[in-house]
This record gives structure tokens, C-alpha cells and sequence, in this order.
């Protein structure tokens, strides 16, 4: 018995320690990477790099004067291929970022094509490859997926209209950035995580000087609990027409200023009198296209006149749409595809069939529609962002109860601007209202002399 003894001695210890490990894997991944696949990961991509870029087709010729070199100062017959070199290498708790500065004869389009044959060579999650400069690519690899619980970088974006949404698949921030993407269009089905990512988006708002403004045609049950930091609501179509009568009325004032000074956006304008930016929030979007009979078709044509109009010229102005919905197609009416058009940003959730997808980012990122379809329904907040350039991404927005996001909006209230133009449209500020009884509805109370 006494010979078993140091078996035990050294055998428990490991058990243990493999025990931890295990968990750590499943319940605290970033604790595991760190301590565990952060160095396998590192070790296996030094030792096998330069074989793996030449399996994967990612090398090229040597230049002449190079091979000359090889074969005449170093004494070497055999010229090997030339992969991209390594300027960087640094890891994070969620993966690896490697910088590449390609050889002439390679270009981005090579390494993305590759990457899933990289991923699979260095035994991490995912491969993401982005372009950082002429010559330089930068491979994002996450060790782990991310996506299945969400913690956003601790590092916050910088921008004057920069706000931190979502997570996306390799590790960053997914931010909404107006000043690059003015306008941008959400869809998704029921329970799929768009109210989600309209409080987180709500939520990054609420700090900056912008005057959140929106159209609720849910009676409010929404965007009324936002109602201390929003400039202006509507609840019902009937206000929802009369509010962007209001806003394409601000954006011609806001013209007219910017001819006087002679410039040409909002950002242009000294800073003692430019006007502050505006985000107008609109849920449910197909709501403000239904119509009941023939004497509400001129409502609703009006208000699709005026969002096409806010659309194609208020970037300049700084007025910005973020439009939700199920569905946008052409089924709603005179002008939604023209709409459509106008809105650059795409972010498309879980949906119930392969055409809402394809009226989210069809137009935009192609090869996205697939990812949309695949969206499993036990993963609500996960979704596809595309834009305009053809590229896209998975994100997904951390979990945030309207209670939290109603306490965000009450806390930063003092930022709430009041615009002349939308002082009918002001919400009355309500008291916070116990989880256990009802929420009142928000009406608008009318502008004051």
C-alpha cells in the first residue's frame, strides 16, 4: 500500500486540477482561455505558421533579387515561398489578433478565403480577417464563442455620435456610428431580440448630447417608458404623422442655418449655435403604412413622403432614422422600397421566412441572407449587421430589461433637450411606476406659451 501512495499523492492534485479546468471551460470560458488556450493557441501558431500559410496557398515566389540573395550571400539552393509577415502578434481574453503584412502577389481577398482552413490549422473558434491598410490585414480569431454570453469590451468606443450596441463574433463592440451610418434599418420577428437592441441602443444614447425622439404606434407600451430622455413621442399614427410634419420642419430651419453660415452639415456650424443631433426612433414600422380605409391613404402617404424626405437629406441636418420592424417590403405600400434604399445600416434577426431576409440585406450583403436563415430560435439577440460595402457580421446584444433601460433614461434626464419644433410632442414626465402595477400610457401634452 505504501508504493500506491505518491500515485495518490499526485494523481488527486491532477484530478482536481482537471476538474477546475473542465468547468472553467463551460461556465467561465474567458478564465480558461486565458490561463489554457491563449498559450496552446500562441504555441501552435508560431510552430506551424509558415507551413500552414504554404498548404493553405498563401505564399508567393520570391522576387528575383531575393532568390539571388539566397542562392548567392546565403549559400542555399533551395528558394522557399515568401508567406505574409508577421508585425504583430498580442492576445485578449477572448481570442488573438495577428498583423500581416502581405507579400506583393497577395491580396485580402486570398486570406478571407482561407480563413476557415486557418481556423481549423490553429484549433480556434472562428478566423475573421480584416483589411487595416493598404498591404496590412488583420486576423481576428476568437478562441471561444462569445456569443453565447455576452460581455461587452470594457473599452469604450470614441465618437461624438458613437454608441456600443451589440458584441460581435469576433470580440469587438458593435457600435452604431451616425456620422458614418446615418440611417439604419432593424427587422426581425416576434421575440427575436429587436426591443433588446433597441434599449441597448437606447441605453448608449442616453449619455451623449442628442435628442432622442420617437414613434411608438403600440400606444407606447414601448418607448413610454423612455420617456424622461425622449424630446418628443408619438403613440399613435395620428401623432406619428403630425411628429415628422415637426422634424421635416426642423431639418428646412436647420437648412436655412447652414446656408447662412455656408456650410454643408450640421458639424460644419460653430458650436455656440449648431443644433443638437437628432435620433428619430421608429418601432413597428409597418404600422404607420396600414390603413383602415380610403380616408386614412392621404395620412399615410404623407408620412411615407416625409420619411423618404428625412431619409435622402437629413444626414446633413443631423436628424437620423432608426427604423424597426417585421417586415419591409413593397407588400406595404407606395414608397417602402424607395425608404428602403435610404436606410445604409442592415441589422436582421431571427425571421420567419428566407424574403425577410432578403428585404434586409438582399440588397446590401448577399452571402449574409443564409446566416439570417440559420439563426437558431433558442438564441434570441443574435442577429446579422451588414452594410452597404458587402461585408457583414453575427452580433448580439447583451440581455437589458426595460426596467434597466427606463432607470438609464431617468438617470441621464438632465441631457434631454427641448426642441421648439417638437414641444407639442414633449412626453409628460412620470413617476417610476412599481414592476407590480400597471404602466401608465404616455400621452403628449401640448406646448406651453
Amino acid at each position: 500500500m505504501t508504493d500506491l501512495t505518491p500515485l495518490w499523492e499526485v494523481g488527486l492534485p491532477l484530478a482536481g486540477a482537471g476538474g477546475a479546468l473542465g468547468y472553467a471551460k463551460a461556465r467561465a470560458p474567458r478564465v480558461y482561455w486565458s490561463l489554457v488556450g491563449l498559450p496552446m493557441a500562441s504555441a501552435r501558431f508560431t510552430m506551424t505558421y509558415r507551413s500552414t500559410m504554404d498548404v493553405c496557398g498563401l505564399t508567393v515566389q520570391p522576387s528575383r533579387f531575393r532568390a539571388f540573395l539566397v542562392r548567392n550571400v546565403a549559400r542555399r539552393s533551395d528558394v522557399q515561398p515568401v508567406p505574409p509577415k508577421v508585425r504583430r502578434l498580442r492576445g485578449s481574453t477572448t481570442g488573438m489578433r495577428v498583423t500581416l503584412r502581405l507579400p506583393a502577389g497577395l491580396e485580402p481577398a486570398d486570406v478571407m478565403a482561407a480563413s476557415e482552413r486557418l481556423r481549423h490549422a490553429w484549433g480556434v473558434h472562428s478566423v475573421h480577417v480584416v483589411e487595416t491598410k493598404p498591404g496590412f490585414v488583420e486576423l481576428r480569431m476568437t478562441g471561444y464563442d462569445v456569443l453565447r454570453r455576452v460581455k461587452m469590451p470594457k473599452r469604450k468606443p470614441s465618437g461624438r455620435l458613437v454608441a456600443p450596441v451589440a458584441l460581435r463574433e469576433d470580440g469587438a463592440a458593435f457600435v452604431r456610428d451616425y456620422e458614418k451610418v446615418p440611417h439604419a434599418l432593424t427587422l426581425g420577428a416576434n421575440q427575436s431580440g429587436k426591443s433588446m437592441y433597441q434599449r441597448n441602443l437606447i441605453r448608449g444614447l442616453a449619455s451623449l448630447r442628442v435628442a432622442l425622439v420617437g414613434i411608438d404606434c403600440k400606444r407606447g407600451v414601448e418607448q413610454g417608458r423612455y420617456a424622461p430622455r425622449l424630446s418628443g413621442l408619438a403613440i399613435t399614427p395620428e401623432e406619428a404623422s403630425g411628429l415628422l410634419n415637426a422634424l421635416v420642419g426642423e431639418m428646412e430651419d436647420r437648412f436655412d442655418l447652414l446656408d447662412q453660415y455656408g456650410v454643408t452639415d450640421l458639424w460644419g456650424l460653430p458650436a455656440d449655435v449648431r443644433p443638437v443631433p437628432v435620433v428619430l426612433l421608429v418601432d413597428e414600422v409597418a404600422e404607420l403604412f396600414l390603413v383602415a380605409g380610403k380616408k386614412d391613404e392621404e395620412r399615410r402617404d404623407q408620412m411615407v413622403t416625409q420619411l423618404i424626405r428625412l431619409g435622402q437629406m437629413a444626414r446633413a441636418a443631423g436628424i437620423y432614422l432608426e427604423i424597426c420592424g417585421q417586415r419591409f417590403g413593397s407588400e406595404l405600400g407606395k414608397g417602402a422600397t424607395t425608404l428602403r434604399a435610404q436606410l445604409t445600416g442592415r441589422v436582421v434577426h431571427r425571421v420567419n421566412d428566407k424574403q425577410t431576409a432578403d428585404m434586409g440585406l438582399g440588397d446590401v450583403a448577399p452571402d449574409a441572407v443564409a446566416a439570417v436563415t440559420a439563426i437558431p430560435a433558442d438564441r434570441p439577440g443574435v442577429a446579422v449587421a451588414g452594410d452597404s460595402s458587402g461585408g457583414w457580421t453575427r452580433i448580439r446584444t447583451p440581455e437589458l430589461s426595460a426596467d434597466e433601460a427606463a432607470e438609464i433614461c431617468a438617470q441621464f434626464a438632465h441631457l434631454t433637450p427641448a426642441l421648439p419644433a417638437l414641444a407639442a410632442f414633449r412626453p409628460a414626465l412620470r413617476a417610476t411606476v412599481p414592476a407590480s402595477e400597471p404602466v401608465p400610457l404616455v400621452k403628449p401634452i401640448p406646448a406651453m406659451d
